[in-house]
């Protein structure tokens, strides 16, 4: 048995405890008693017959661990309390704890901010961080002096219906601001690989470093495996992939827009839409140059 520091109320950790439970009340329900079964299990006779006191009638097959969890506290929230931060929670559309803890500050109501995250959580009003989700460093960003030093990749989420979505993979070299793009059914960061080896054959440059967000199809099953550094933009700043993100607003306004959502539609006409984007659209951002412009004359300048 082990002890809970912070209350002083025994529990366990055993997983296998519960059938154990169970298995001792059908002992006694079978005609032992509750010494016999006590020295066969090694248990206090008075601990099997609370079991027995606890197990439903009929068969039984496991006898859960109660929560060590007190009932109640002196120091308690009273109803009233709990209700406002619910209702303030609800007028204030979804603002965090410390907003809610200054509005109520501000009405006379002293209660501690710990208090409202903990009231919040039990109502179920403050959604989980996911166990998969993993940030990472995002160490030193290159400079762009040369195509390929910096090449930003992000995923486009389109819905199709309410359970269904198509994913456009893009990618930006920020240097020269060619672009690439490829629809897909799934997402993951498999397909994340093959929409970057898809993109290496068609460019005319390497990708020493490759720049994302915190998404799963950039997980570190990715980074491991993609032939180049890759490194993740800071956590809530999607203006580290500004270039990127405009140019998948571009992208939506001037082709996605007039396509069905369809994978093989849009997959068949993005090759016509970024020989476009890359050797005939003028860009501000490249004093109205082209990116294969930009490109060539990169080339001529190294030759």
């Amino acid at each position: 048995m082990l002890k809970n520091k912070h209350l002083g109320m025994p529990y366990t950790l055993n997983p296998q405890l519960p059938k154990i439970r169970a298995k001792a009340v059908e002992m006694v329900r079978s005609g032992k008693s509750l010494r016999q079964t006590a020295r066969y299990f090694g248990f206090n006779p008075a601990t099997i017959c609370k079991w027995v006191k606890r197990a439903p009638m009929g068969r039984v097959t496991v006898i859960p661990t109660r929560s060590s969890q007190p009932k109640s506290h002196p120091r308690k929230l009273n109803s009233q309390i709990v209700r406002k931060i619910i209702d303030l929670r609800i007028a204030t559309k979804g603002r965090c704890a410390e907003v809610i803890h200054r509005h109520l500050l501000n009405e006379g109501i002293t209660v501690g901010l710990n208090s409202v995250k903990r009231t919040l959580k039990r109502n179920g009003m403050i959604k989980k961080r996911s166990p998969w989700k993993k940030y990472h460093l995002s160490g030193e960003r290159p400079r762009a002096v040369k195509p390929g030093d910096l090449v930003q990749l992000d995923t486009i989420h389109i819905m199709k219906n309410e359970k269904k979505r198509i994913y456009i993979y893009t990618l930006l070299d920020v240097y020269s601001r060619w672009a690439y793009a490829w629809a897909s059914k799934k997402m993951s960061a498999g397909y994340t690989l093959q929409f970057v080896h898809k993109a290496r054959k068609k460019s005319e440059f390497n990708f020493d470093c490759l720049q994302s967000d915190h998404g799963p199809e950039f997980s570190p099953f990715f980074t491991s495996r993609v032939k180049a550094k890759h490194r993740h933009s800071r956590v809530r700043k999607p203006n580290d992939n500004a270039h990127l993100e405009r140019f998948n607003r571009t992208l939506q306004n001037e082709f996605l827009r007039y396509l069905p959502i369809d994978v093989k539609i849009i997959n068949k006409h993005l090759p016509k839409y970024l020989k476009y984007y890359n050797e005939q659209r003028l860009h501000l951002g490249l004093e109205l140059k082209t990116p294969s412009q930009l490109l060539t004359n990169c080339c001529q300048a190294i030759g």
